[in-house]
């Protein structure tokens, strides 16, 4: 295999979990008697560019189909998140009704929901049907696609240039980074702006969050490779920001290399942190994997003292990070009876590998668990605040990552 960006060999693994299924391809019951689809879980570092990505087996078309699974508005935080960024960036770049936003993976209309209130014209761009039709019900446009440098020639054909062009959680998964980058420039005005949010590969290593490696998300980024990446395709980043959000994300600010825009010192900063970091360094990838196997032999662990001592373990969460860390665990239903999740597309469906039942957040109430594992670690204060009831019956919270925690 051949690094997805420069197309160096790839030689070196950073991590290797095995094998799992999607992460996201949840199970009806009529689907526990049938065969499940089951691919590598491995991450190679390319040693040229710094690219993390995962061994090429799963298609998009396969990993985000009709049915995806995953809406962003279930969560109260990163609505909150995203009308703050809307609220921000309409006035950093004076939006206003002769603009148009686009929004490159647009899920349900979590984000572009605001410029729609705001009388901003928009265009979400999302190829899953079960999310885009949500985002449609709440009055955005919608195109029911993958983006790419060929959709982007057809809306600059069409005078669909856009001034600001969003990308949240979007430039990890897909497989042709090259190809997409490609359709960020040639989709943006002259004196437009992109911004993308994306985990950032110097906190997955730092905090040991293996866990969020899964086969939707092709590359592991960073802001050295990240800017590689841009000039290739004739763009540049002039600023950066680094956030909270899941575990760790940088919000890179990008504009035509051609632009006279000046680069901000947050630029240079992040950069000199992830050199000092060592993310141009092999060793530090080479030092990832025996973290992840304590982790999760840690938890095996854990799981099985509780059931010895006839304690009943829930989890909450049927998150992507959730079914890898569980899967990678050998985690079945003997061992975490049922996971609860708020989301009405999970519930009375199966976690994907470990068939391990998901139910309403009800349950807990009903079924009183002495302890609940969080399994999405990043909103860890959302759901304790949210569930902290499970203390009146003498229930404690626990996560796994980055170490195995119960209080």
């Amino acid at each position: 295999m051949n690094c997805r960006h420069c197309h160096a060999p790839l030689e070196h693994v950073f991590l290797d979990l095995g094998f799992a299924p999607p992460s996201n391809a949840y199970l009806n019951a009529t689907d526990l008697n049938k065969p499940e689809l089951y691919y590598p879980l491995k991450l190679y570092v390319c040693e040229q560019c710094w690219l993390v990505q995962t061994e090429d087996y799963a298609a998009a078309e396969q990993l985000f189909d009709r049915d995806y699974a995953y809406f962003s508005s279930v969560s109260q935080s990163w609505l909150r998140h995203a009308a703050d960024y809307c609220q921000t960036i309409r006035e950093r770049l004076a939006l206003d009704a002769d603009s148009l936003v686009v929004e490159v993976a647009a899920n349900d209309g979590y984000l572009l929901k605001n410029f729609v209130a705001a009388g901003i014209p928009c265009l979400g761009i999302e190829p899953t049907a079960s999310t885009a039709a949500t985002a449609e019900a709440l009055g955005i446009p919608i195109l029911r696609e993958f983006f790419g440098d060929a959709l982007a020639h057809r809306l600059a054909d069409q005078g669909r240039r856009a001034d600001l062009i969003v990308g949240n959680n979007v430039y990890a998964h897909v497989p042709d980074i090259n190809d997409f980058t490609a359709g960020l420039k040639t989709a943006l005005k002259p004196a437009g702006t992109i911004t993308l949010e994306f985990p950032h590969l110097l906190r997955l290593i730092e905090s040991a969050q293996f866990d969020t490696v899964y086969h939707e998300h092709y590359s592991y980024l960073s802001l050295q490779t990240v800017s590689r990446i841009f000039e290739r395709a004739g763009l540049r980043i002039w600023d950066v920001e680094e956030l909270a959000t899941h575990g760790g994300s940088l919000r890179v600010y990008g504009c035509h290399a051609e632009h006279g825009r000046e680069p901000t010192a947050a630029v240079a900063q992040v950069l000199t942190h992830e050199r000092d970091f060592g993310l141009a360094d092999l060793a530090v990838y080479r030092a990832f994997q025996p973290r992840a196997d304590r982790i999760k032999n840690d938890l095996l662990a854990f799981l099985i003292e509780q059931r010895r001592l006839g304690r009943r373990v829930a989890a909450y969460g049927a998150a992507a990070k959730g079914n890898t860390l569980l899967n990678y665990a050998g985690v079945k239903p003997d061992l975490l009876a049922y996971v609860c999740d708020a989301a009405p597309s999970k519930q009375g469906k199966f976690l994907p590998g470990s068939h391990i039942p998901i139910l309403p957040p009800t349950a807990l109430t009903e079924r009183q668990p002495d302890i609940l594992l969080i399994l999405p670690w990043n909103i860890r204060a959302e759901i304790v605040a949210d569930y902290r009831k499970i203390r009146d019956w003498g229930g404690q919270f626990a996560v796994a990552v980055p170490e195995l925690s119960v209080f």
